[in-house]
């Protein structure tokens, strides 16, 4: 009984090793299955020269040299809510990453009178815009999230889907962050920059991919009442935290 079962474990290490090397995925890896991405949304950061502090000001070159992502839609995908409509651009340097946000409103919902200079835990329950940025894609669960108000108010929060709580307020990124307000236009403009060390990165290549999802939360009363969208659609989820649903950043020259 024990040769027969030696025998048969063999048999089956064999038969493991000559299987082609595409059927070995993450999701055969030991310790079980586990998430993988199902978005093919991309957004492209282009590389540029020199580092510059946010401002809020969108008419910069970096950002006319950019390639712009857009969506108008809701986070499930299905619903198109134009009066909220979201541009993102992103760039990049040795040392940081950058985004810039150009958001439609009808009204702004923030938190009033209170010091913006100190981090603000529920922001998310204000006006904001979001960016969810995994620079280690091959580690679904861990990402970092970045969320700043029409008035830059802001929270930075690390996230680890498998603890419990996942979002661990006690981070500090050091990332910076501007905005303006056009209320003639009802357009609000958001330009942030997160140093690279602040996510373990030691440095940027073209070509390097991480995984991104962009958010805007927008208007007044309780969730039923507010607009949720999200730039790589999550039809099957309640909250913004599915990284499976994160699209691709590219970093290109």
């Amino acid at each position: 009984m024990g040769f027969r079962k030696s025998r048969a474990l063999s048999l089956a290490i064999v038969a493991r090793l000559l299987l082609p090397w595409p059927l070995l995925t993450s999701a055969q890896s030991v310790g079980g299955p586990v998430e993988s991405y199902s978005s093919s949304m991309e957004a492209e950061a282009r590389h540029i020269s020199k580092d510059f502090r946010p401002d809020g000001n969108l008419s910069k070159q970096v950002w006319k040299r950019a390639k712009w992502v857009a969506f108008s839609h809701d986070k499930s995908g299905q619903h198109d809510l134009p009066s909220a409509a979201t541009r993102v651009a992103a760039a990049w340097t040795a040392d940081f990453v950058y985004f810039a946000f150009w958001c439609k409103y009808d009204s702004l919902n923030v938190y009033e009178g209170e010091d913006i200079s100190r981090e603000r835990w529920e922001l998310w329950n204000r006006d904001v815009a979001e960016v969810f940025l995994n620079p280690q894609p091959e580690n679904i669960s861990h990402y970092y999230e970045f969320e700043v108000a029409p008035n830059n108010q802001w929270i930075d929060l690390e996230i680890e889907k498998k603890k419990d709580p996942f979002n661990d307020a006690s981070w500090n990124s050091g990332f910076e962050h501007a905005t303006s307000i056009d209320t003639g236009k009802h357009v609000w403009s958001l330009e942030l920059r997160i140093p690279l060390v602040a996510l373990k990165v030691n440095s940027i290549r073209p070509g390097t991919i991480w995984r991104v999802n962009f958010f805007r939360a927008a208007g007044s009363g309780g969730d039923k009442n507010r607009m949720f969208l999200a730039w790589s659609s999550i039809p099957n989820g309640e909250s913004f935290h599915v990284p499976s649903r994160f699209g691709i950043l590219r970093f290109i020259p």
